[in-house]
């Protein structure tokens, strides 16, 4: 049985490991120039679309596929399981479950982030970015804030007139956040709704810092897993129907 998984997330990673006995190979798109590296066999880059990804698939004798991708990598999901249609190969996605409020929280829910950055004025002026280096840019017209951003890599133009970066990977802890939002006297945190560790959310609950929560894109159609032991459960029974 071979196994491809598509992501560079910590549930991928996870995932090739937990797959052991079977021949994984893992895919990450090449976004950042230093990834953690899953066990096994390891591709980095693109497949020039879904006709690339379903060469792939027949070519490599691909027996079922993961997309194991982040929950906001609409695109790279959308073309998965285009390919593995017209490949004639199960899909699973294995998507992490997004973030629910607690009663004390104050979160501000928008679709995407141009509508982040507008409402951004009315919520405080001191914000903390964690949206990721290629989400920057939405933000580099609202001048009356201050932006402190978080990233693997360091940001590209267009970028906000007053910012500050910190260069850092996760997971990251309680204390840690606390101690961030503090010494940066933090106002707003904007995130995306990418499920997994909640430390900032945290942080942020216990200060009464409101948070503008950026809805995930909507998933393609297919069968899906939110937990490791349902993703191996899957790829087991495709092995023993197969």
């Amino acid at each position: 049985m071979i196994v491809l998984v598509l992501g560079g997330t910590s549930e991928a990673r996870a995932l090739a490991g937990a797959l052991a006995g079977h021949t994984v190979i893992s895919s990450l798109a090449g976004r950042t120039s230093s990834p953690l590296l899953p066990a096994g066999e390891v591709r980095i880059g693109g497949f020039g679309g879904v006709d690339g990804l379903a060469g792939f698939l027949r070519e490599r004798r691909i027996d079922v596929v993961v997309d194991a991708t982040h929950p906001f990598a609409a695109r790279i999901s959308a073309n998965a399981v285009e390919a593995a249609g017209l490949a004639g190969v199960p899909l699973l996605r294995f998507q992490r479950p997004g973030w629910f409020a607690e009663p004390e929280d104050v979160w501000h829910r928008v679709p995407d982030l141009e509508e982040a950055a507008a409402v951004l004025p009315r919520l405080g002026h001191r914000v903390f970015l964690t949206t990721g280096r290629q989400g920057i840019g939405a933000f580099a017209e609202v001048d009356e804030c201050w932006f402190l951003a978080r990233s693997v890599e360091p940001p590209e133009a267009p970028k906000p007139r007053h910012l500050a970066v910190i260069l850092d990977r996760g997971p990251f802890t309680l204390d840690g956040e606390r101690r961030l939002l503090d010494e940066h006297r933090i106002e707003v945190l904007v995130t995306k709704d990418s499920g997994g560790a909640a430390a900032k959310l945290v942080a942020a609950r216990e200060r009464g810092i409101p948070v503008v929560l950026v809805d995930r894109p909507p998933a393609p159609g297919g069968e899906m897993a939110t937990t490791m032991d349902a993703a191996v459960d899957w790829v087991t029974r495709k092995v023993d129907s197969g």
